[in-house]
């Protein structure tokens, strides 16, 4: 079958191939066909080595498709049945779990160790242990969470990682009160997400903060009251909060230069939220007596921040009843072979969403 790969870290480009085989499959897995999936910064991320990622691997982990076969044991879902991909499920045992923390699961990543393809020179792996570019994908019955008939593949795409990862911290983690001010850094598919749950939750000021004009464009007609470039940051401060500082800012770059001008600019006893996921030797630093003194929450959000179940359900009916738009993150649509213009796009910053046809 065919998978786009990546074969080193660090690599710019992927290739796409035929000779490619999904294995794992056996009691407690399903097969999945994947018929739509969105590119995510995580990706390039892993492509990168910013994420760790053992390669040669897959990349993508927001997909959607239709069972092909179960393994012996799994009940949640059968032959035909039209799913999303969660790359974070929750094992349901853990103590994580256990304390009703499902989305700090972490039997879900230790997945990403085990190989989900086979070539004929080797194993390769599946990005966070699944692995959406490709034509099929083994994966827990877990991971497989069905859709309702009246969501598109591409939208519930979509809604497995940036969607719920932005809309989720807004609402589960940093809980942004009606009337409130709120910033957001760094305006692609995520960011945008976030816009619109901090809209849906009635905040009153949503600063977009994007260096490409394009998203800024694009963070008004989602929900943002104001889009500036990040040298603008200063005078939107000082206009709309008079100096003091945002009640909300949120983080979406996943880099420490930008976390500290967020901390920066969120008011004292304000909330930083960082949704951006960064690299592990880019240190944030934060003295101990601003620290003390300012009393900012600085909350970190992983996949919103909360029962990733529940959060895609809420999704879905807000899209139903037209309280958030997912048909427009996506600006552009490409076919698998064309998987390198969709990264070029998204490196660009042209792109909020690009979703690929498998």
């Amino acid at each position: 079958m065919r998978a786009a790969i990546q074969q080193e870290i660090g690599q710019d480009k992927l290739e796409v191939v035929d000779d490619v085989e999904a294995v794992g499959f056996g009691p407690g897995k399903v097969r999945i066909r994947i018929r739509a999936t969105g590119l995510c910064h995580s990706d390039l991320s892993a492509m990168s080595g910013v994420l760790p990622q053992p390669a040669p691997f897959v990349p993508g982990h927001e997909g959607a498709g239709e069972i092909v076969e179960v393994g012996e044991g799994v009940t949640n879902v059968k032959a035909g049945d039209r799913v999303l991909v969660c790359w974070l499920p929750a094992c349901g045992a853990c103590a994580s779990c256990k304390r009703g923390q499902t989305h700090l699961c972490i039997a879900g990543f230790l997945n990403a160790g085990t190989p989900n393809y086979r070539r004929p020179g080797g194993d390769v792996f599946g990005f966070a242990g699944t692995g959406t570019f490709a034509e099929e994908v083994v994966v827990d019955a877990l991971c497989a969470v069905p859709i309702p008939d009246d969501v598109p593949y591409e939208i519930a795409a979509l809604i497995g990682c940036g969607v719920t990862t932005g809309i989720g911290a807004a609402i589960n983690t940093a809980k942004v009160a009606a009337g409130s001010s709120v910033a957001v850094i760094g305006c692609g598919g995520v960011g945008i997400s976030v816009i619109q749950g901090a809209r849906a939750l009635g905040a009153a000021e949503i600063v977009a903060i994007d260096p490409v004009e394009g998203r800024r464009e694009a963070a008004l007609r989602f929900g943002a009251t104001e889009g500036i470039a990040p040298d603008g940051l200063a005078d939107a401060k000082n206009r709309i909060t008079a100096g003091e500082g945002f009640d909300y800012v949120f983080e979406v770059v996943g880099k420490s230069a930008t976390a500290r001008t967020a901390y920066e600019n969120t008011r004292r006893g304000g909330t930083l939220c960082i949704v951006g996921a960064g690299a592990m030797d880019d240190n944030l630093q934060i003295n101990m007596f601003e620290l003390f003194f300012d009393e900012k929450r600085i909350l970190p959000s992983l996949y919103g921040g909360g029962d990733v179940l529940r959060s895609y359900e809420r999704v879905i009916k807000l899209w139903r009843a037209g309280r958030i738009d997912l048909e427009g993150l996506i600006t552009h649509r490409v076919r698998l072979e064309e998987v390198n213009d969709a990264i070029d796009q998204m490196r660009t910053g042209e792109a909020l969403r690009t979703c690929i046809s498998i």
